[in-house]
């Protein structure tokens, strides 16, 4: 089968190295036009405007780790050649933890440690080394090229935007969370998708970072991010001695998005934060002098299958054109990656009847992705109502109602077991991971359990150390200094 690709970014290239291993011709098509970097260093410059997020603190989850280990063995060869490392769960513990000891299964629980733009680069070498794959850059597409039923229009190709097409038997688009898609399926009378869309109320600011010549990292133990409320944050590992840190404010906070946009302010509010401010203490220099900073966060939904009918035959959508959510989770590049595995699965059970590997990656993508949709929109619905209220000054606690109930549990409950309690500890990081689904923890007895024990508790114990500032004056307070 001749497939094209939209999008030379992760699914876009996941989908070329699934779908020719498995024997189909592919041929690429990039907007950008971008030749492959020498090294991952010349990646991490890489013009990738249709990709801006690239330069922003990416996860690289253990659910992806261990796809490329059972399938893609050569792929993981490559990343930690490249200067990835793995990140196994049992190190890095935090001192308090009580009871841990290995266990089957936790040979699964490995993340990678990796600038996004080193995992593209990867993967775009990979299918370059690989005859059934084709990669075009600086070649954007403008539209679809379609026959058939009209109420239910077959691609048959693309349209580009010098005014040529190209035919294929089937047509992914992989165009990232800006796709044309539904532009160029209104074109074909594909008016009326079922897509959902629900504002994250977040803004996010990256920064990279190098660790000096003769300077190691700090120590961690436990988790890496949280959330104060007003400000969300995280450090993420790079490869090749780099580091990220990512700080996320309310899209309503006029104020503190300025401030954090600006790097030396950026910087002194990353050190006020327990995490971050061991890797600022002296070892480590921007590998930039700007702030990296993202806005219109959505989550989306867009099936391309109504009630097991397909609204479109011979086209596809995978990764952010098709399903993303909020990128502060940093599930992106791992369900971006799967749903190319997915994609080419359905591929290979129905590979000559359209109609069939349309239905086949529709189920596959809402039994293992669309709960990941649904957890990120409940989730930011709690955020944003925190966030809202404690910018005007309000207890978001204050209602006595079962989400206040439910935050206090997470606040006094949970937060402190996952620095005592390996079980519940496990079990977090495995959810985290995508390797149980977002409702394991709150539908196990055990886990339910442990964590409403340390709750009870929550009087009995110290006050929980602060992680950062405890209020969104203090911060402020400190920035303007």
């Amino acid at each position: 089968m001749q497939v094209l690709v939209v999008g030379g970014g992760v699914a876009g290239l996941g989908a070329a190295v699934t779908l020719s291993r498995a024997g189909h011709r592919v041929t690429v098509l990039e907007r950008d036009d971008t030749p492959t970097p020498a090294t991952p260093d010349d990646a991490f410059a890489w013009d990738r405007r249709g990709a801006p997020q690239v330069r922003h603190s990416h996860a690289f989850l253990a659910r992806l780790r261990n796809l490329l280990r059972d399938h893609y063995p050569d792929l993981l060869a490559d990343l930690l050649a490249a200067g990835a490392t793995e990140m196994p769960f049992g190190t890095d513990l935090p001192p308090t933890l009580q009871g841990y000891q290995p266990e089957p299964g936790d040979e699964d629980l490995v993340m990678l440690a990796c600038r996004r733009t080193t995992f593209e680069w990867v993967l775009r070498r990979a299918v370059l080394r690989h005859p059934q794959v084709t990669v075009r850059t600086g070649v954007a597409v403008a539209g679809l090229v379609a026959g058939g039923d009209s109420s239910t229009p077959t691609v048959t190709g693309v349209r580009l935007a010098d005014g040529g097409t190209l035919e294929a038997d089937c047509v992914v688009v992989a165009a990232g969370r800006r796709s044309a898609l539904p532009d160029w399926l209104g074109e074909l009378g594909v008016t009326d998708l079922e897509e959902e869309l629900d504002d994250t109320g977040i803004v996010y600011y990256s920064r990279f970072y190098r660790l000096r010549e003769g300077c190691d990292a700090p120590p961690r133990a436990g988790l890496v991010g949280g959330d104060l409320g007003y400000l969300k944050y995280g450090v993420f590992i790079g490869d090749n001695r780099t580091f990220s840190i990512t700080l996320a404010s309310p899209v309503d906070d006029d104020d503190l998005r300025r401030r954090l946009a600006d790097p030396v302010m950026f910087e002194r509010a990353a050190r006020q934060l327990v995490v971050a401010a061991p890797w600022l203490d002296g070892r480590s220099e921007p590998l930039s002098p700007d702030v990296h900073v993202m806005a219109g966060l959505l989550n989306r939904w867009r099936p391309l299958v109504s009630n097991g009918v397909p609204r479109v035959l011979g086209l596809h959508a995978i990764g952010d054109a098709a399903l993303c959510t909020n990128p502060l989770y940093g599930r992106g590049c791992t369900t971006g990656f799967w749903h190319a595995h997915l994609l080419a699965e359905a591929v290979g059970a129905a590979a000559g009847d359209p109609v069939a590997r349309a239905v086949a990656l529709d189920t596959a993508t809402r039994l293992h992705l669309e709960p990941w949709y649904r957890a990120a929109v409940t989730n930011d619905a709690e955020a944003r109502r925190v966030a809202t209220a404690l910018l005007q000054g309000d207890d978001p606690d204050a209602t006595g109602d079962e989400r206040a109930f439910m935050r206090g549990v997470f606040r006094d409950g949970l937060a402190p077991a996952l620095r005592t309690d390996a079980v519940v500890l496990r079990a977090f990081v495995r959810t985290l991971n995508l390797l149980d689904p977002p409702t394991a923890l709150l539908t196990d007895p055990d886990i339910v359990g442990r964590v409403m024990k340390v709750w009870s508790e929550r009087e009995q114990r110290a006050p929980e150390p602060p992680l950062g500032p405890p209020t969104r004056a203090a911060l402020i307070a400190t920035l303007a200094a």
